[in-house]
């Protein structure tokens, strides 16, 4: 094999092992059946690729001939009835369409068959006559890439958002089927040139599955995720509320108390939060609590107990052994970042501005014999008291009553350290 070609089938390889690399990650990162499946179909499909072009005798001249005409001949028929079943459990199997379940599934079961009798003919066949077997191999090969390409435009038709991007790998596994049986066969007339094609449609093909496989496979998760969303989460931000966050809360107090430290109570009041109801777009506010949510927990860190009390009002929690720089640091970020503009996508796909009208209330205390509930109320009446001193030109809504403030003690201003019950 020219030094060229070498090159080229090695840049081929380089990449198929970088995907390779990229499905395992993210196959250990979720621990999904889906991840699994996406890690095979790299393993096996690209070592298919790899074994026809005859790039590992290059390497390893000692390779077992037989062995080498076996998997030559299995490997790549193997890849494609794994690839057609992998297909269609992409594109939802027979809880979407019974067609192309059918389509794939008994096609795939099919071409598994003929690769097992491939596996045990090219065993015993004689190194001369492997040119024949080869080429059945191929005609074989290409079945399911034709029964591949049906189901993806059917899946298309049917409104898969993703379908017709794995249409154009479908048509890049084709021709890259075509060029690599071309060059096992040793098809006369064909040069540098078909090869590197061949190289950059295989791995194409590879690239657009892979991603299109992470795509769908992070989206099921979700969905899962989603669907046994505990009772004590919000589903749009999944923070805590209601009484789980009242435990969370619980706890932080008597594990601060414990080693005698304080807490700082912080509630996020958003008076606005149905401003955009009345705009084309239903479920504004959606978009709008997950994106404060982010900032919050952003602005907040990740060591204190972050939770949505009720729509309007976030609660954030942070223990310390004093009050100290950082939490007023933290504090701050608060004010700042979550009060920052956003704009919100409706219905016609247009943006609409908003800017959250903050009020921020504050309780540093001893949490030694403190109720989270109390606690958390007396912030609030002083986040909506602040939402009502800056906003004295509107009239309050019924969410908006200030209310008296209670025995709690705020927060100590800068630089002094001192606690309260």
């Amino acid at each position: 094999m020219p030094v060229s070609e070498i090159a080229v089938w090695s840049a081929m390889l380089g990449g198929l092992l970088t995907l390779s690399a990229v499905a395992l990650g993210d196959a250990l990162a979720s621990r999904s059946v889906g991840s699994v499946r996406n890690l095979l179909f790299v393993l096996i499909a690209g070592a298919s690729c790899v074994v026809i072009t005859g790039l590992p005798e290059v390497f390893f001249p000692d390779l077992p001939a037989r062995l080498m005409i076996v998997l030559k001949a299995s490997l790549g028929p193997l890849a494609g009835a794994m690839a057609l079943y992998f297909l269609g459990n992409w594109l939802g199997g027979v809880r979407e369409d019974v067609l192309v379940h059918n389509l794939t599934a008994l096609g795939g079961t099919a071409i598994l068959l003929v690769a097992l009798a491939l596996a045990a003919v090219s065993s015993q066949v004689d190194p001369l006559d492997f040119h024949a077997l080869l080429a059945l191999a191929a005609t074989a090969n290409l079945v399911p890439v034709m029964l591949g390409m049906i189901a993806v435009v059917r899946a298309a038709k049917l409104g898969d958002p993703l379908a017709r991007w794995m249409g154009l790998g479908m048509v890049c596994l084709a021709a890259a089927t075509v060029g690599l049986y071309a060059k096992g066969l040793g098809l006369p007339g064909l040069g540098l040139g078909v090869w590197l094609a061949t190289a950059v449609l295989t791995l194409a093909y590879f690239l657009i599955a892979s991603v299109l496989g992470l795509v769908r496979n992070r989206y099921n998760r979700r969905l899962a995720r989603l669907s046994r969303l505990e009772a004590g989460a919000e589903p749009a931000t999944g923070l805590p509320t209601g009484g789980t966050l009242l435990a969370e809360v619980e706890h932080v107090f008597w594990r601060t108390a414990r080693r005698g430290g304080v807490c700082t109570v912080v509630c996020l009041h958003v008076s606005n939060l149905y401003e955009l109801a009345d705009a084309p777009g239903q479920g504004a506010e959606h978009q709008i609590l997950t994106t404060l949510a982010a900032r919050v927990r952003r602005a907040a860190g990740f060591r204190c107990v972050v939770g949505l009390y009720h729509p309007r009002c976030f609660v954030v929690v942070l223990a310390a052994d004093q009050l100290n720089q950082a939490t007023l640091e933290a504090l701050t970020r608060l004010r700042s970042t979550v009060a920052m503009p956003m704009s919100v996508m409706d219905v016609r796909q247009t943006f609409q501005p908003f800017t959250p009208e903050l009020g921020m209330g504050v309780i540093t205390l001893d949490p030694e014999g403190a109720t989270p509930m109390d606690v958390i109320n007396q912030a609030e009446r002083r986040a909506l008291a602040e939402v009502g001193e800056a906003s004295d030109s509107r009239p309050l809504s019924q969410h908006d009553i200030d209310t008296a403030p209670g025995e709690l003690m705020s927060s100590p201003p800068p630089g002094i350290n001192r606690k309260s019950s």
